[in-house]
């Protein structure tokens, strides 16, 4: 169900792919499933991360939003993620679930994986925040 990748040019697109790589490599090892990454709704948004985590008596799914920071001077990763960025994944996550009616019930739930720090030198452990908002009405 992966939408065809996205033509990376700049600098900034490439790390961006590289930290969404390294955070769908570490929430895969946490047990969740990969349903797609980098899922667009034209002039809405886009889903970083659409992922699984099987439960079990339930199945939830997840909306990966995967920030990295390297000036603290700017604020950190998580901070990044800010009301209005929230209420387009939101909104992005709505056309999804109406574009895939398969998951329609499923418990859903927005994270967000943050990387602080310019460069992926392996040492760069993400802060995985689960739950991070809420959609007030669905």
């Amino acid at each position: 169900m992966n939408n065809k990748s996205l033509s990376l040019t700049s600098l900034k697109q490439r790390q961006g792919s590289q930290f969404e790589r390294k955070a769908l490599n570490y929430l895969q090892a946490q047990g969740l499933t990969l349903v797609t990454q980098n899922w667009c709704q034209p002039k809405v948004g886009e889903l970083d991360l659409v992922m699984m985590q099987s439960g079990q008596y339930w199945n939830v799914l997840v909306f990966v939003e995967v920030r990295q920071r390297y000036r603290s001077d700017y604020g950190d990763a998580i901070a990044s993620v800010t009301k209005v960025k929230q209420r387009k994944l939101i909104k992005t996550a709505q056309y999804f679930l109406q574009a895939y009616p398969d998951y329609a019930d499923c418990e859903c739930r927005f994270d967000i994986v943050a990387y602080d720090g310019e460069y992926d030198d392996g040492n760069n452990m993400p802060q995985w925040v689960v739950g991070a908002f809420v959609a007030q009405a669905w």
